[in-house]
C-alpha cells in the first residue's frame, strides 16, 4: 500500500527519499568534552595538561565552550572553579538553567576521566575541531567560488583558500611557550658543530667563497636584502646566488643518493623579466657563452652543442621561476607555501621588491605603509617556511648626488621598515659604471693616465657591502664580475675586508 501511495504522491515520494538519506553531523565528541570538563572541575590544576592547545571556541556543544571559558578565567585569577562557584556564575545563563544547572556541573564533576587521559581527550577535541574548521572553509570556497565577481579573479580566491588552509594547518603544530635552555644549548651545539665541520658555513651556500665567509651562508629565518642603483648587476647576482644554491641541493642529493625533493629546491619571483630571460642569464653563465649571442643566435655550431648539454644539465636541477607580473605578498605568500609543500622550498628569491603590491586597499594607498606591510610578509615568510628570502630592492637616486657613489642604509627607498625587518642588508656597487662614464679628455694626458689607472684596477671588480647582519659582522666583499656571462665568481682569497663587528 505505502508503494502505491508514494508512486502516485511525487511529493511523498521525495520526502521519503530525504528520510531515507543519512544525516551527517558535524565531527564532534560531546561525551569527550564532558569527561575533560569534569576533571577540570575536580582538579583545576589539570590545565597545565591541556597547555595552550586548546581554546573554547574548539568545543563543539557552545555551554562547554563557555564553562571551558569560565574555568580558565577562574584559573587566572587563582580562584577555585568546581560546580559550587560556577553556579554562581552561571546564574543567569539560561542554556545551563534549563538542563539543570548546577546539577548538569556536579554531573560534569561525577564523570571526570583521571589526570592521564587529559591530554589524549583535549587532543581529540582540538583534531575535531580542525575538522570542522576544515568543512568550513571548504564552503567558503563553494560559496565564493558560485559568487559572480569580476574584481575577484578565480587565482585570488584559490590564493585565499590556500592561505586560510596553510593558517589552520600551522595552529597547535610544533612546541609552543617557553623552552628549557637545555634544549636550545643543543641546538646550538649542532649548529656550532656543523660551521666547524663546513669551514663556517652554517646555512645555504651562495657559491660564492667570500660572502660564505662573511656571512656564514643563507641562514633559515633569515630575510637578506639586496640593493643597489640601476645596471649594477642585482638581478645578476641574485640569479648566481640562487643558481649556485641549486647545484649545492642537487650535489648533496646526489652524494647522499636521496630524491631531489628530500633535500630541497629554489625559488625564483621574477616580476620584472619574464623566465626565459632569466633561463637565458643562467645558461648564459652555466656554458660560458655570451648572453647577447645565445638571444640573438650568433653562435657557433660547437657553442650550440654546448648549449644544449648544459641546457639538459639544468633541466634536472630543482629550480622553479614564477614570473607573474604584479603579485601581492598575499599571492606570493601562498604560493610560497604551496612550492614548500610540493617541493621542500629551501631557498627565495624574490626581484624585486618595490614591484610587489600590497593585500590591501589600506595599505595601497599609502606606499610607506604598503611597502611596510611586503617587507613585514617577507619576513614572515621566512619564518615561517623556515628558509632565507632574499629579496631586491632599488635606491633612491640620492646616490647619484654623492661623490662617493657607495650606498648607505638611508639610500633604501620608500621606507625605514626594509632596513628595520631585515636581518641582513647587502648593496651591490660597481666602481667601473661611474669611472667608465667620467672618461676625461685624452688631451690631458696627466687626467687620461690616471683615468686607465683607475680603470684597469675596478675593471670587472664589484663590491657586496654587507651593510646591517644583525647575527654577524659587516664589511665589504669584492667579487669578479663578467658583464658578458651575467656571471660573478671569486675575485681572490680572502678578498673581503671586515670593518665593523656585530650591531
Amino acid at each position: 500500500m505505502s508503494s502505491l501511495l508514494t508512486s502516485a504522491n511525487p511529493e511523498l515520494l521525495s520526502a521519503s527519499a530525504a528520510i531515507a538519506t543519512p544525516y551527517r553531523e558535524a565531527p564532534c565528541n560531546v561525551q569527550a568534552e564532558q569527561a575533560l570538563l569534569g576533571a577540570l572541575l575536580v582538579n583545576n590544576d589539570a590545565l597545565q595538561y591541556i597547555g595552550d592547545l586548546l581554546r573554547a571556541e574548539d568545543f563543539y556543544e557552545p555551554l562547554h565552550a563557555r564553562i571551558f571559558d569560565a574555568i580558565q578565567k577562574f584559573n587566572l585569577k587563582g580562584q577555585v572553579a568546581n560546580p559550587v562557584t560556577l553556579k554562581h556564575y552561571f546564574d543567569q545563563d539560561s542554556a545551563l538553567t534549563d538542563i539543570g544547572g548546577g546539577a548538569y556541573l556536579a554531573k560534569l564533576a561525577a564523570s571526570a576521566v583521571t589526570v592521564i587521559n587529559i591530554s589524549d581527550y583535549s587532543q581529540m577535541i582540538y583534531d575535531l575541531s580542525l575538522k570542522r574548521q576544515l568543512i568550513t572553509i571548504g564552503g567558503d570556497v563553494v560559496n565564493d567560488a558560485y559568487q559572480h565577481k569580476i574584481e575577484i579573479p578565480a587565482m585570488e580566491q584559490i590564493e585565499s583558500a590556500e592561505q586560510k588552509l596553510f593558517n589552520l594547518s600551522m595552529e597547535g603544530s610544533g612546541d609552543r611557550g617557553f623552552k628549557p635552555i637545555k634544549s636550545s644549548i643543543l641546538n646550538a651545539i649542532a649548529q656550532a658543530e656543523h660551521a666547524f665541520k663546513h669551514q663556517g658555513v652554517v646555512g645555504q651556500t651562495t657559491g660564492l667563497r667570500d660572502l660564505d665567509a662573511m656571512l656564514g651562508g643563507l641562514q633559515k629565518s633569515d630575510l637578506l636584502i639586496l640593493a643597489g642603483r640601476p645596471s649594477m648587476g642585482k638581478t645578476a647576482l641574485a640569479v648566481n646566488l640562487a643558481y649556485n644554491s641549486c647545484l649545492a641541493l642537487a650535489k648533496q642529493a646526489k652524494e647522499k643518493n636521496l630524491p631531489i625533493k628530500d633535500v630541497g629546491s629554489v625559488g625564483f619571483f621574477s616580476l620584472e623579466m619574464s623566465a626565459e630571460q632569466l633561463t637565458v642569464r643562467m645558461l648564459s653563465s652555466a656554458s660560458g657563452i655570451n648572453s647577447s649571442k645565445i638571444i640573438h643566435g650568433k653562435i657557433s655550431q660547437d657553442d650550440f652543442a654546448q648549449l644544449v648539454r648544459t641546457s639538459n644539465e639544468m633541466a634536472t636541477l630543482p629550480y622553479f621561476i614564477d614570473d607573474t607580473p604584479a603579485l601581492s605578498i598575499s599571492g606570493l605568500r601562498a604560493r610560497a607555501r604551496r612550492l614548500k609543500r610540493q617541493h621542500n622550498l629551501k631557498v627565495l628569491v624574490v626581484d624585486y621588491l618595490q614591484l610587489v603590491r600590497g593585500s590591501t586597499a589600506a595599505s595601497q594607498a599609502n606606499r610607506v605603509q604598503e611597502v611596510s606591510e611586503i617587507t613585514q610578509g617577507l619576513k614572515a615568510i621566512a619564518k615561517e617556511l623556515e628558509i632565507p628570502v632574499i629579496a631586491l630592492s632599488q635606491l633612491s637616486r640620492a646616490v647619484e648626488q654623492r661623490e662617493d657613489k657607495r650606498p648607505l642604509l638611508s639610500d633604501l627607498r620608500e621606507s625605514g621598515s626594509i632596513e628595520q625587518d631585515a636581518d641582513i642588508v647587502m648593496f651591490i656597487y660597481r666602481e667601473e659604471y661611474y669611472l667608465s662614464r667620467s672618461m676625461p679628455s685624452m688631451d690631458d694626458h696627466t687626467k687620461f693616465e690616471k683615468w686607465k689607472s683607475d680603470m684597469d684596477r675596478v675593471m670587472n671588480v664589484s663590491e657586496v657591502i654587507v651593510a646591517k647582519h644583525r647575527n654577524g659582522a659587516i664589511g665589504t666583499v669584492k667579487l669578479r664580475f663578467d658583464g658578458n656571462l651575467t656571471q660573478f665568481v671569486d675575485l681572490a682569497e680572502g678578498s673581503y675586508d671586515i670593518y665593523a663587528s656585530n650591531e
